[in-house]
């Protein structure tokens, strides 16, 4: 009879075929549930793997544990989640959550491309490139879950290491991107193996002589008030959260301390925001996705609206500074329409916040 460790082995193979038709297929992620046969989603789309039988409750729980390290294994019954990173035996990487359903193992999978492109490949604007040469403040990659917020903060940060001697500090959960060290150190943290939680992790950080950070996710009051102080101490910060405009963002921050402390926190907010840059990933017009962005850059007159609570207004300083470099994201829907990169429906679709599509033309901003 099978022992379980033979069984996992077995099932180890399977899974990574699966994760390698994932990259020949260019998916973006792969999901594993019981009853239906292993998924992939293609340009958006969710597909099943060809050939493949749906998943039984035994076969589905051997391909997510065999995945596993065994104290990693009794982690994920005992919590009954677990973020980790995988690797195939072809390089390919992954980015994985696994969790219960009806009391089935079941995962989630994206697909980490096994370089970093640049910032000029994934189309990211001017201002928001000038922000990697900021000395120190917080800098933040906001959107949806699958906007791309992984990509577009890993692409910042290569073009640090690439260009300036710095000591950079990531904690992320699980890591994705791997970093070859080139001008600058680079450290790359993983929650659970190499700190406990991201506001513990932030806690050491400045022991650790760091020049820029980047905070995989601000999760918490305790984790959003360490980067904060991290940022408005002489560091560069980036850090990702998951809204969907820019306003929304500064709320979200706000939001999350007691009422008393709000006021304190719009001030420090307003003192060490340098720029926000929240996306969302779109099918593009000839297939593939690309990115619609709103970019905020922190200037006075954001600062004070920050200070004064007025954060509805900062959607009209954004429609109006297009000379400074931002725009919203129906502005940038525009720019995509109007280069034919995007079908009208699609446009109208991601619309956020009950701005209207063709307004009269702004000025352009550089790019």
């Amino acid at each position: 009879m099978e022992s379980d460790n033979e069984a996992y082995v077995r099932a180890r193979g399977v899974i990574n075929q699966i994760f390698d038709i994932a990259v020949q297929k260019s998916a973006s992620d792969i999901h594993l549930v019981v009853g239906k046969p292993p998924i992939l989603r293609v340009q958006g789309e969710l597909t099943p793997v060809e050939g493949a039988k749906a998943l039984s409750n035994k076969t589905a729980e051997e391909l997510v544990f065999s995945i596993l390290s065994e104290p990693e294994r009794e982690k994920f019954r005992a919590d009954k989640e677990l973020d980790v990173a995988h690797q195939t035996e072809t390089g390919s990487r992954f980015r994985v959550n696994l969790h219960w359903e009806k009391g089935n193992a079941s995962m989630a999978a994206r697909t980490i491309s096994g370089e970093i492109p640049n910032m000029e490949e994934i189309g990211l604007p001017i201002p928001a490139q000038e922000m990697v040469d900021l000395p120190h403040g917080l800098v933040l990659i906001t959107g949806p879950t699958g906007s791309g917020k992984s990509t577009t903060l890993a692409t910042m940060v290569e073009r640090i290491n690439s260009h300036k001697s710095v000591n950079i500090i990531t904690l992320e959960d699980p890591i994705e991107f791997v970093f070859d060290m080139k001008q600058s150190i680079i450290r790359q943290r993983q929650r659970g193996r190499d700190f406990i939680t991201f506001a513990e992790g932030l806690k050491h950080i400045l022991r650790q002589d760091p020049n820029v950070v980047m905070v995989g996710e601000m999760r918490d009051m305790e984790t959003i008030a360490t980067t904060l102080t991290i940022a408005e101490t002489g560091h560069l910060v980036f850090a990702t959260l998951h809204t969907y405009s820019a306003a929304q963002t500064i709320d979200r921050i706000i939001d999350v301390f007691p009422a008393h402390q709000q006021n304190q926190i719009r001030t420090q907010l307003a003192m060490t925001l340098r720029g926000v840059v929240s996306q969302q990933l779109l099918p593009k017009k000839e297939g593939g996705r690309i990115a619609a962005r709103e970019i905020l850059v922190n200037n006075p007159a954001i600062a004070n609206l920050i200070r004064e609570n007025k954060i509805a207004q900062i959607k009209n300083v954004l429609q109006t500074s297009a000379a400074e470099g931002m725009n919203t994201l129906a502005q940038d829907l525009e720019r995509l329409l109007e280069e034919d990169l995007i079908e009208p429906e699609v446009a109208e679709h991601y619309v956020v916040g009950g701005e209207k599509l063709l307004k009269e033309e702004e000025p352009k901003r550089k790019r």
